[in-house]
């Protein structure tokens, strides 16, 4: 199972980030859990310096907008 945090305030592109995230897991069939990070704390603990964010299995994989759909995919090793 892929552990998948998105960093962010809860501001409208946060959330379409995890709107995007769930829609390609459904999608392709990947087992992923999604997590909001609201806390600013824990996203600084990260370095991230804009929101959204993209962390999967720990790691910073996109910061700073909303990532493009082929983008998430290709993360969440679901590419075409």
């Amino acid at each position: 199972m892929t552990e998948v945090k998105v960093l962010g305030p809860g501001c409208a592109n946060c959330r379409n980030t995890v709107a995007l995230v769930e829609e390609v897991a459904r999608a392709k069939g990947l087992a992923v859990t999604v997590t909001k990070v609201e806390q600013l704390r824990e996203i600084m603990s990260y370095g991230v310096m804009s929101t959204p964010a993209l962390v999967i299995d720990g790691k910073v994989v996109h910061a700073g907008g909303v990532p493009a759909r082929d983008k998430v995919e290709q993360l969440l090793g679901a590419g075409s």
